[in-house]
């Protein structure tokens, strides 16, 4: 599936949630989003954190130390807004503001560039993100779908 309206980023939201979520989970899914990263050429950096901790790090030749803070302010939005980043940047341009303007977040500590992705348990909500950063924003974005799509349905 490749999103290309917020109702479809919203469904695809809806689907890719998860049941329970655990260190080998963490481990598993980073390690996939990494290989997967390889295999598009993708310079990138994963990360995989709950809201009080990290629990998967790593980066792909290529990958430099901007990546690490797209990382971080990409998390950041996740975690405020609990939703992907691909949805807040969709809808702050379909109103025509800024993070600062909309939710009051400050750019230095926010990004709405696609890449963040929400971890939702159904039973709990938003406890952490998944994040990638290195290629263009919907590329990002669709790194960690594919692979959260892949790793739901097993």
């Amino acid at each position: 599936m490749t999103p290309s309206t917020l109702d479809e980023l919203v469904s695809e939201e809806a689907a890719l949630q998860f049941d329970r979520f655990g260190l080998d989970d963490a481990w598993t899914i980073g390690n996939a989003l990494r290989e997967a990263a390889l295999a598009r050429l993708g310079a990138v950096a994963v990360e995989i954190a709950l809201r009080d901790r990290p629990l998967f790090y790593t980066v792909t030749p290529g990958a430099d130390t901007s990546n690490g803070n797209w990382i971080r302010r990409k998390r950041n939005t996740v975690l405020a807004l609990g939703t992907s980043t691909l949805v807040v940047g969709m809808k702050l341009a379909k109103a025509g503001q800024t993070l600062e303007e909309r939710y009051g977040l400050s750019p230095a500590e926010h990004a709405s560039d696609g890449g963040g992705f929400p971890v939702r348990l159904r039973s709990l909500g938003v406890i952490g993100a998944i994040t990638v950063s290195g290629m263009p924003s919907l590329e990002d974005h669709q790194l960690v779908t594919g692979v959260l799509r892949s790793f739901l349905q097993r």
